[in-house]
């Protein structure tokens, strides 16, 4: 079955996925409290990091990594509510499937860790 959605091209395409865009944000805003909190230390990180950063490349790299954990929060909640969507039975996959979402959380928190660490030390 064709998604009625796949046959939009142009501006009408941009224009529908900046609602979509938008609508995931609301909606990770309103349903994910990790996802509130990571955006409350981005408000502070990434004027701060644009502040640290020494040169260009520098201040890019910090700014970015914080919004690559933003990122992985999103996915990590995006493969949590298909989980919870397929079934809310406990099974073995499912709890894979949120507990790999949880580790790229993780990493993601630990590069972003020892990014702002390497570049702000030395």
């Amino acid at each position: 079955m064709t998604s009625p959605y796949k046959g939009k091209t142009g501006l009408e395409r941009l224009w529908n996925a900046l609602g979509y865009s938008r609508d995931g944000l609301g909606a990770a805003w309103r349903h994910e409290a990790a996802f509130r909190e990571e955006v409350l230390l981005a408000l502070v990180a990434i004027p701060l990091g644009l502040y640290l950063g020494k040169t260009g490349l520098e201040k890019a790299l910090l700014v970015a990594s914080i919004l690559m954990v933003l990122v992985v929060e999103l996915l990590n909640s995006a493969v949590e509510a298909v989980v919870d969507r397929v079934s809310p039975e406990r099974h073995d996959l499912s709890k894979r499937a949120k507990d790999l979402g949880s580790a790229a959380v993780l990493l993601s928190l630990l590069a972003t860790g020892t990014l702002w660490g390497l570049i702000l030390l030395y």
